[in-house]
């Protein structure tokens, strides 16, 4: 868990990177705003196709393998984009961390889901997405209060590509297989390997699916009558909030850069550091409600406070310290509806295909966080860099759709859902690789 945590707060850091050098790439290259929100999404589009297309491959080749191949996506893409030239490699290198970063998302939270009991999974789920902010914070600090002031902008992405890289020895020796994935290929003898890493009594032998069933397959996300609307609405859902949620973490600094009276760029970059410390206060906060409360009210509770918070972030500040507040409050109820979405991701999809499941939604969502920037980047150029109100209004309703298509989804279990005949009656043999529905 420990190591799931450290790795989505490198994610953090890899996606945010841009933003703290956004004032920095501005001035060297003297681009618009509709321009550099091009830039700014150019990971994120990259970890639409990570997700999907990696995230099926977690399931496929396993977690750890996965895990492995995104890190050395990322410490290259990072490396590349420190000593970019223009806007079109930088959007290239910085599409090519994004397809390790969103492999990396799909397969960690795959890996904190199988790694946990029932009675922790929400709260560790939680922590695992405190990580990302978390990231960002140490990563803001990093760079305001040493590598913007002493190295410049580039030093951002170099940092970065070293830590990743660091990370992949790590990953290789600590991080073992989890039993599910195992379980899923029907492989006893990985199974016990990994209970044997957690110190657990190995196993003789696993359930059997009944006589006649079919072999489920990663493809049900979409082909299964029961699991298709939950897939839908959980990508569509978390996309529309992704919108939301990416306009305060990507143009947050370029705001309050360009905000009268002006604030210089290491300055500017402690409002992104102080929106995720609000953000890992709110997830970490969360994570304890969940276990309390449940997913479903509170999540769509963090959406709407949350869409509400981002609108009034367009009424403008008069100091440093109130722009660092507005990002904290922020921060701390859209990252909440995050954690929300993710322990959804971990209930709604079945172990066989959770991976996969994960990854489509995270790359159906990623549309949203590509779009975000873009779309306020084009807002900002429509409407005037003076309209900050009108466009943080037209951004924060993308957590109001979500708010909405949330409300629909189903609470039962992925495996529950699958295992399920149709008839009211629960046949536990009925489950999918071996798992028991209980």
């Amino acid at each position: 868990m420990v190591l799931m945590v450290l790795l989505n707060a490198l994610d953090g850091f890899d996606v945010l990177s841009s933003a703290f050098a956004a004032p920095g790439i501005t001035a060297e290259w003297n681009i618009e705003r509709a321009a550099l929100g091009i830039v700014l999404s150019a990971e994120l589009v990259g970890m639409g196709f990570g997700s999907v297309l990696l995230g099926g491959a977690a399931d496929k080749f396993g977690r750890k393998n996965t895990m492995l191949v995104c890190l050395v996506f990322m410490a290259g893409g990072m490396w590349m984009a420190g000593h970019a030239t223009g806007v079109t490699p930088m959007v290239i290198f910085r599409f090519i961390t994004g397809i390790g970063i969103g492999g990396m998302l799909a397969a960690t939270n795959a890996v904190t889901a199988e790694s946990t009991n029932t009675a922790w999974r929400k709260t560790a789920i939680a922590a695992y997405v405190a990580g990302y902010p978390l990231g960002a914070i140490i990563g803001g600090v990093a760079a305001s209060e040493w590598l913007l002031p002493q190295y410049g902008w580039r030093a951002i992405f170099d940092f970065g590509a070293i830590v990743t890289a660091a990370l992949i020895p790590v990953v290789w020796l600590l991080v073992p297989e989890t039993a599910a994935y195992h379980a899923a290929k029907g492989n006893l003898a990985g199974v016990n390997r990994t209970l044997a890493a957690y110190g657990k009594t190995p196993l003789t032998g696993l359930p059997v699916a009944a006589t006649g069933t079919a072999k489920p397959k990663v493809t049900d996300i979409l082909s299964n009558p029961r699991l298709r609307p939950v897939t839908l609405l959980l990508a569509f859902g978390y996309m529309f909030h992704t919108i939301t949620f990416y306009y305060i973490l990507k143009f947050a600094v370029q705001i309050v850069s360009d905000y009268p009276p002006g604030y210089p760029p290491p300055v500017a970059a402690t409002v992104l550091t102080w929106a995720n410390v609000g953000g890992f206060l709110g997830s970490l906060t969360f994570g304890f409600v969940m276990g309390k409360l449940g997913i479903r009210w509170p999540t769509a509770l963090m959406l709407l406070i949350g869409s509400v918070a981002v609108a009034s972030f367009g009424l403008g500040r008069d100091s440093i310290g109130a722009w660092q507040w507005a990002t904290i409050l922020t921060g701390f109820f859209t990252n909440a509806a995050i954690s929300g979405y993710y322990a959804a991701f971990a209930r709604g999809f079945p172990a066989y295909a959770r991976a996969t499941g994960t990854g489509f939604v995270l790359g159906i969502g990623r549309l949203g966080a590509a779009g975000s920037p873009i779309i306020a980047g084009a807002l900002f150029s429509a409407l005037g860099n003076d309209e900050l109100f009108t466009v943080s209004c037209i951004m924060a309703l993308g957590s109001i759709a979500s708010l909405i298509l949330f409300l629909k989804l189903p609470e039962r279990e992925g495996d529950e859902l699958v295992a399920d005949p149709g008839d009211g009656s629960h046949d536990p043999v009925t489950a999918p690789a071996g798992e028991t529905v209980r």
